[in-house]
Protein backbone atom coordinates (compact mmCIF):
# COMPACT_ATOMS: atom_id res chain seq x y z
CA UNK A 1 0.00 0.00 0.00
CA UNK A 2 0.80 3.39 -0.80
CA UNK A 3 0.29 6.39 1.53
CA UNK A 4 0.57 9.82 -0.25
CA UNK A 5 2.64 12.61 1.86
CA UNK A 6 0.46 15.13 3.10
CA UNK A 7 1.49 18.88 2.10
CA UNK A 8 3.83 20.74 5.25
CA UNK A 9 1.64 23.26 6.79
CA UNK A 10 2.84 26.87 6.87
CA UNK A 11 0.85 28.63 9.66
CA UNK A 12 -0.12 31.94 8.41
CA UNK A 13 0.13 35.05 10.93
CA UNK A 14 -1.88 38.41 11.71
CA UNK A 15 0.04 40.24 8.86
CA UNK A 16 -0.67 37.39 5.99
CA UNK A 17 -4.17 37.30 7.66
CA UNK A 18 -4.60 41.04 6.73
CA UNK A 19 -2.63 41.18 3.11
CA UNK A 20 -4.23 38.02 2.05
CA UNK A 21 -6.47 39.70 -0.85
CA UNK A 22 -4.21 42.93 -1.33
CA UNK A 23 -0.94 43.69 -2.80
CA UNK A 24 1.76 43.02 -0.55
CA UNK A 25 4.54 44.09 -3.05
CA UNK A 26 3.02 48.03 -2.24
CA UNK A 27 5.29 48.36 0.66
CA UNK A 28 2.40 48.43 3.72
CA UNK A 29 3.11 44.44 4.13
CA UNK A 30 7.24 44.79 4.43
CA UNK A 31 6.79 47.70 6.98
CA UNK A 32 4.55 45.32 9.33
CA UNK A 33 6.94 42.93 8.91
CA UNK A 34 9.78 44.46 9.84
CA UNK A 35 8.01 47.16 12.69
CA UNK A 36 8.55 44.37 16.12
CA UNK A 37 11.76 44.16 15.46
CA UNK A 38 12.78 47.56 14.59
CA UNK A 39 10.62 48.99 17.32
CA UNK A 40 12.95 46.37 19.69
CA UNK A 41 16.36 47.83 18.15
CA UNK A 42 14.93 51.54 18.89
CA UNK A 43 13.91 50.65 22.71
CA UNK A 44 17.19 48.98 23.52
CA UNK A 45 19.08 51.71 22.05
CA UNK A 46 17.42 54.86 24.26
CA UNK A 47 17.70 51.93 27.19
CA UNK A 48 21.29 52.18 26.38
CA UNK A 49 21.65 55.56 25.67
CA UNK A 50 20.15 56.57 28.83
CA UNK A 51 22.26 54.31 31.25
CA UNK A 52 25.04 55.38 29.28
CA UNK A 53 24.72 58.98 30.31
CA UNK A 54 24.22 57.77 33.99
CA UNK A 55 26.75 56.16 34.13
CA UNK A 56 29.26 59.00 32.51
CA UNK A 57 30.16 61.17 35.26
CA UNK A 58 31.01 58.02 37.34
CA UNK A 59 33.13 56.15 34.83
CA UNK A 60 35.07 59.49 33.62
CA UNK A 61 35.60 59.95 37.42
CA UNK A 62 37.03 56.09 37.79
CA UNK A 63 39.15 56.40 34.85
CA UNK A 64 40.62 59.91 35.13
CA UNK A 65 39.97 60.76 38.46
CA UNK A 66 42.77 63.53 38.87
CA UNK A 67 41.17 65.52 36.38
CA UNK A 68 37.41 65.62 37.48
CA UNK A 69 38.57 66.41 40.99
CA UNK A 70 40.56 69.76 39.40
CA UNK A 71 37.72 70.52 37.45
CA UNK A 72 34.95 70.62 40.32
CA UNK A 73 37.91 72.06 43.16
CA UNK A 74 38.46 74.90 40.70
CA UNK A 75 38.10 78.74 42.14
CA UNK A 76 38.42 82.09 40.15
CA UNK A 77 40.02 84.20 41.82
CA UNK A 78 38.35 87.55 42.50
CA UNK A 79 40.35 91.13 42.81
CA UNK A 80 38.94 93.10 45.57
CA UNK A 81 38.83 97.14 45.24
CA UNK A 82 38.92 99.27 48.70
CA UNK A 83 36.54 101.47 48.45
CA UNK A 84 36.94 105.18 48.59
CA UNK A 85 36.13 106.19 52.26
CA UNK A 86 34.22 109.56 52.44
CA UNK A 87 36.27 112.61 53.90
CA UNK A 88 35.42 113.17 57.58
CA UNK A 89 33.68 116.34 58.39
CA UNK A 90 34.63 118.68 61.32
CA UNK A 91 32.18 118.33 63.80
CA UNK A 92 30.28 121.87 64.02
CA UNK A 93 31.06 123.69 67.03
CA UNK A 94 28.28 124.60 69.54
CA UNK A 95 28.25 127.61 70.99
CA UNK A 96 28.50 127.85 74.89
CA UNK A 97 25.53 127.05 77.39
CA UNK A 98 25.00 129.70 79.01
CA UNK A 99 24.44 128.91 82.28
CA UNK A 100 20.56 129.71 83.72
CA UNK A 101 20.20 132.39 86.35
CA UNK A 102 19.87 131.44 89.67
CA UNK A 103 17.27 132.90 92.39
CA UNK A 104 18.10 133.12 96.16
CA UNK A 105 16.65 130.61 98.11
CA UNK A 106 15.52 130.08 101.66
CA UNK A 107 15.65 126.76 103.42
CA UNK A 108 12.00 125.68 103.75
CA UNK A 109 11.43 122.12 105.25
CA UNK A 110 7.69 120.42 106.17
CA UNK A 111 7.37 121.00 109.83
CA UNK A 112 8.17 118.25 112.09
CA UNK A 113 7.26 117.60 115.57
CA UNK A 114 10.48 117.04 117.82
CA UNK A 115 10.89 117.46 121.74
CA UNK A 116 12.12 120.61 122.90
CA UNK A 117 15.78 119.70 123.64
CA UNK A 118 16.11 118.81 120.39
CA UNK A 119 15.25 122.15 118.37
CA UNK A 120 17.97 123.81 117.46
CA UNK A 121 17.88 127.29 115.32
CA UNK A 122 18.74 125.34 112.19
CA UNK A 123 15.10 123.65 112.20
CA UNK A 124 13.34 126.84 112.95
CA UNK A 125 10.83 127.91 109.99
CA UNK A 126 12.27 130.82 107.86
CA UNK A 127 10.62 134.65 108.43
CA UNK A 128 8.90 136.69 106.32
CA UNK A 129 11.84 138.96 106.23
CA UNK A 130 13.88 136.15 104.36
CA UNK A 131 11.40 135.73 101.73
CA UNK A 132 11.77 138.86 100.58
CA UNK A 133 14.54 138.46 98.44
CA UNK A 134 14.38 134.65 98.04
CA UNK A 135 12.56 131.50 97.35
CA UNK A 136 11.18 128.82 99.43
CA UNK A 137 13.80 125.45 98.75
CA UNK A 138 15.15 122.59 100.32
CA UNK A 139 18.55 124.08 101.21
CA UNK A 140 19.14 127.83 101.94
CA UNK A 141 21.55 129.36 99.00
CA UNK A 142 22.66 132.93 97.09
CA UNK A 143 21.80 133.20 93.65
CA UNK A 144 23.55 134.94 90.84
CA UNK A 145 20.91 138.49 90.82
CA UNK A 146 20.17 138.73 87.42
CA UNK A 147 16.99 137.58 88.00
CA UNK A 148 13.69 139.28 90.27
CA UNK A 149 11.78 137.37 92.41
CA UNK A 150 7.89 136.82 90.78
CA UNK A 151 5.89 137.66 93.57
CA UNK A 152 2.33 136.60 93.15
CA UNK A 153 -0.17 138.89 92.13
CA UNK A 154 -2.47 140.20 94.33
CA UNK A 155 -6.26 139.23 94.48
CA UNK A 156 -8.95 141.24 92.82
CA UNK A 157 -12.22 141.38 92.98
CA UNK A 158 -14.19 139.23 90.04
CA UNK A 159 -16.12 141.13 87.57
CA UNK A 160 -19.57 140.45 86.49
CA UNK A 161 -18.08 139.01 82.99
CA UNK A 162 -15.99 136.61 85.56
CA UNK A 163 -18.98 135.76 87.48
CA UNK A 164 -21.30 135.14 84.53
CA UNK A 165 -18.96 132.56 83.01
CA UNK A 166 -18.14 131.46 86.41
CA UNK A 167 -21.80 130.68 86.78
CA UNK A 168 -22.52 129.30 83.63
CA UNK A 169 -19.31 126.29 84.25
CA UNK A 170 -20.72 125.47 87.68
CA UNK A 171 -24.16 124.65 85.16
CA UNK A 172 -24.58 120.70 85.39
CA UNK A 173 -25.43 118.47 82.56
CA UNK A 174 -28.74 117.56 82.07
CA UNK A 175 -29.09 113.44 82.51
CA UNK A 176 -30.40 110.99 79.83
CA UNK A 177 -31.38 108.29 82.14
CA UNK A 178 -31.60 108.98 85.96
CA UNK A 179 -33.48 106.63 89.37
CA UNK A 180 -36.26 108.69 88.80
CA UNK A 181 -37.39 110.45 85.90
CA UNK A 182 -39.69 113.62 85.46
CA UNK A 183 -43.22 113.44 85.80
CA UNK A 184 -45.98 115.61 84.32
CA UNK A 185 -47.82 116.72 87.87
CA UNK A 186 -51.09 114.27 87.54
CA UNK A 187 -49.30 111.67 85.52
CA UNK A 188 -49.82 110.31 82.05
CA UNK A 189 -53.47 111.09 82.42
CA UNK A 190 -53.16 114.45 83.56
CA UNK A 191 -50.76 115.08 80.53
CA UNK A 192 -53.17 113.93 77.85
CA UNK A 193 -56.01 115.85 79.02
CA UNK A 194 -54.09 119.04 79.13
CA UNK A 195 -52.79 118.41 75.37
CA UNK A 196 -56.19 117.59 74.59
CA UNK A 197 -57.43 121.05 75.96
CA UNK A 198 -54.95 123.11 74.65
CA UNK A 199 -53.72 121.36 71.27
CA UNK A 200 -55.25 123.30 68.15
CA UNK A 201 -54.84 121.21 65.23
CA UNK A 202 -53.42 123.76 62.26
CA UNK A 203 -55.62 124.47 59.15
CA UNK A 204 -53.22 123.88 56.62
CA UNK A 205 -52.63 120.49 58.35
CA UNK A 206 -56.18 119.62 58.04
CA UNK A 207 -56.44 120.83 54.65
CA UNK A 208 -53.42 118.69 53.40
CA UNK A 209 -54.91 115.73 55.48
CA UNK A 210 -51.44 115.80 57.09
CA UNK A 211 -51.15 113.72 60.60
CA UNK A 212 -48.90 112.15 62.48
CA UNK A 213 -46.44 112.46 65.36
CA UNK A 214 -44.32 115.34 66.85
CA UNK A 215 -41.02 114.89 68.35
CA UNK A 216 -40.56 117.70 70.58
CA UNK A 217 -37.36 117.49 73.23
CA UNK A 218 -36.61 119.69 76.47
CA UNK A 219 -34.79 119.91 79.76
CA UNK A 220 -36.39 119.57 82.84
CA UNK A 221 -34.73 121.72 85.04
CA UNK A 222 -34.31 121.25 88.92
CA UNK A 223 -37.36 123.13 90.08
CA UNK A 224 -39.63 121.76 86.85
CA UNK A 225 -39.23 124.49 84.79
CA UNK A 226 -38.95 123.51 80.98
CA UNK A 227 -36.08 124.49 78.58
CA UNK A 228 -33.97 124.12 75.65
CA UNK A 229 -37.31 122.85 73.86
CA UNK A 230 -36.84 122.05 70.28
CA UNK A 231 -38.40 119.12 67.61
CA UNK A 232 -36.33 116.14 66.81
CA UNK A 233 -38.80 114.76 64.20
CA UNK A 234 -41.68 116.75 62.53
CA UNK A 235 -44.42 116.59 60.26
CA UNK A 236 -44.65 120.17 58.91
CA UNK A 237 -47.87 122.34 58.20
CA UNK A 238 -48.04 123.92 61.20
CA UNK A 239 -47.93 121.22 63.24
CA UNK A 240 -44.26 121.43 64.67
CA UNK A 241 -45.12 124.69 65.79
CA UNK A 242 -48.24 124.00 67.55
CA UNK A 243 -46.13 121.18 69.66
CA UNK A 244 -44.02 123.95 70.41
CA UNK A 245 -46.18 126.58 71.66
CA UNK A 246 -48.20 123.68 74.01
CA UNK A 247 -45.31 122.64 75.82
CA UNK A 248 -44.08 126.17 76.16
CA UNK A 249 -47.51 127.09 77.97
CA UNK A 250 -47.10 123.68 79.71
CA UNK A 251 -46.79 123.97 83.81
CA UNK A 252 -43.86 122.99 85.76
CA UNK A 253 -42.97 119.01 85.96
CA UNK A 254 -41.83 117.31 89.03
CA UNK A 255 -37.84 117.21 88.58
CA UNK A 256 -36.01 114.29 88.05
CA UNK A 257 -33.80 112.85 91.32
CA UNK A 258 -30.73 111.20 91.22
CA UNK A 259 -29.23 109.53 94.38
CA UNK A 260 -32.14 111.57 96.62
CA UNK A 261 -31.38 115.09 94.61
CA UNK A 262 -32.96 116.97 91.99
CA UNK A 263 -31.22 116.88 88.86
CA UNK A 264 -31.75 118.77 85.43
CA UNK A 265 -32.96 115.34 82.89
CA UNK A 266 -33.23 115.72 79.02
CA UNK A 267 -36.68 114.63 78.49
CA UNK A 268 -38.15 113.37 74.61
CA UNK A 269 -42.12 113.46 74.25
CA UNK A 270 -44.56 112.63 71.27
CA UNK A 271 -47.23 114.70 70.54
CA UNK A 272 -49.73 113.02 68.38
CA UNK A 273 -52.13 114.90 65.64
CA UNK A 274 -54.96 112.88 64.40
CA UNK A 275 -57.47 113.82 61.84
CA UNK A 276 -61.10 112.38 63.10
Amino acid sequence: MFFAKSPEVIPLTYDDIIFQTRHRAYGAFTLRQQYRPTLSRALGLGVGLFLGTLAAPTLYARFWPHEAMNSTNSMTEVTLTKLVEPPTELPIPLPPVEQAPAVNTVRNLPPVVMPEVDVVEDNLPPTVDQFKDATSGSQTAEGTGDIDVIAAPEATAATAIEKAVEADSKTELPFTAVEQQPEYPGGMDALRTFLGKNLNYPRSAASAGVSGRVYVSFVVNTDGSLTDLHVLKGIGFGCDEEAVRVMQKMPHWRPGKQSGRSVRVKFNLPISFTLE
